[in-house]
């Protein structure tokens, strides 16, 4: 057997879910299955663990301990050690709101601009939007009608004013990573922080918040393989600058608990501590048995995403090759699989409406959507009515090509 087939066939024996699931799920932007190591981490905490932080007793020391160490995990995700601290939240939508409304009560009087992206999550644009309340300037860095954002667009709205620019890493419609480095240079280049959204990003790659540059990341961990919770990366100097929301008592200099409003979920950080497990393994090709780990280097996490990449190059080769057939599908985002192209693949036609193409599907127990996907903005940008938007398909590495296959030979039908 072709090894990266073999190794997909082990894969997938982890996510107990794929097995019993009445439908095929190729909707996994919106939230991905979990392996087994995660919920047998939140089941022992909750039997085990399930008692209030910080206190002095043995049982409360081991709950305080699990949620120390994903926090820990977490900044080794982002590759954020000895850079910043990473905070933990309920959602992405959540903890960029807290950001936002701390720069609302940070407002500097001569930095009083924020560039917004119009082509990412309305999580990471509606808040920033609202801060106009607080006396801020919203200036918008528009999509072209291709859907490309240009550097020199930017360029022309940052100046010594701007306070925040607020992009995304990949667009959850388009697919394509974007160079956000070179917008990160270009907005630092003013004195401005740059906060990234990475949901759409970080179920495919590794993060590399070093690498970027950015001041501020976030991701939604249940859309990588683990529970419903997201995670913030602040780099230290940027967090310095603002006072967290946490009760006043709190010191200042607490971070991260300054910044988690009245705490984090213990039993999803548990769960946070299997998504490492599963990582670990991934790493060593899953040759193994799943096993409980304590630690995972960075170089380990980096291993595992690039077996990631590996699984799940072959499945957006199919795909892409099979729309690229169709002229009368308008293939959004790249339309060839490349390094700089994820599984999050959407398209629209005049034949149909997004609506129609996947209700249909869903009919045959094929698990995709449409709709604008909380990216209001660029559907309309792109020249599409939000209300009906795209049909998009989302795999990730443990999606196979057989629920590939079986997708297309659905539109192969009924795409007429």
């Amino acid at each position: 057997m072709n090894p990266i087939e073999d190794l997909r066939l082990r894969v997938r024996a982890e996510f107990p879910s794929l097995a019993v699931a009445s439908d095929l799920l190729l909707d996994n932007a919106g939230g991905s299955q979990v392996p087994t190591s995660v919920g047998r981490r939140i089941a022992d905490y909750f039997l085990q663990n399930y008692v209030q932080l910080g206190a002095d007793y043995a049982t409360s020391r081991a709950a305080s301990a699990v949620v120390d160490d994903a926090r820990s995990f977490a900044l080794d995700l982002f590759g954020g050690r000895g850079l910043g601290q990473a905070i933990l939240g309920a959602s992405t939508s959540s903890l960029v709101a807290m950001l936002a409304e701390c720069h609302g009560r940070a407002k500097h009087e001569d930095r009083d601009e924020i560039v917004i992206s119009d082509g990412g999550h309305e999580s990471n644009i509606g808040p920033w939007r609202r801060l106009e309340a607080h006396g801020y300037r919203i200036r918008w860095w528009r999509t072209r009608e291709d859907g490309t954002c240009r550097l020199e667009d930017l360029q022309a709205l940052l100046s010594p004013r701007t306070r925040v620019l607020a992009v995304h890493h990949v667009s959850n419609l388009l697919g394509r990573v974007e160079d956000v480095a070179s917008w990160v240079d270009a907005a630092h280049g003013v004195g401005a922080r740059v906060i990234v959204d990475g949901v759409a990003f970080a179920p495919h790659r590794a993060i590399d918040v070093a690498d970027l540059g950015c001041d501020y990341y976030v991701f939604s961990l249940y859309k990588v393989y683990g529970p419903h919770m997201a995670a913030l990366f602040g780099r230290d100097e940027a967090l310095a600058e603002l006072v967290g929301p946490n009760h006043d008592f709190i010191p200042d200099d607490a971070v991260p608990y300054k910044f988690e409003l009245g705490g984090v979920s213990h039993e999803a950080c548990a769960g946070l501590l299997g998504v490492r497990d599963y990582l670990a393994w991934l790493a060593t090709d899953a040759r193994a048995p799943l096993a409980p780990t304590t630690s995972l280097e960075r170089r380990d996490i980096e291993a595992a995403f690039e077996r990631m990449q590996d699984l799940e190059a072959p499945l957006t080769e199919r795909m892409l090759e099979w729309l690229g057939q169709r002229p009368e599908l308008r293939v959004l985002g790249p339309a060839t699989a490349e390094a700089s192209r994820v599984g999050t693949i959407s398209f629209v036609t005049e034949q149909a409406t997004s609506r129609a193409i996947a209700l249909r599907a869903n009919a045959a127990r094929i698990g995709i959507r449409y709709g604008h996907f909380y990216a209001v903005r660029l559907a309309r940008a792109l020249g599409l009515d939000p209300s009906d938007g795209v049909v998009r398909t989302s795999f990730v590495h443990y999606s196979s090509l057989d629920e590939i296959d079986a997708l297309l030979e659905h539109w192969e039908r009924h795409l007429a």
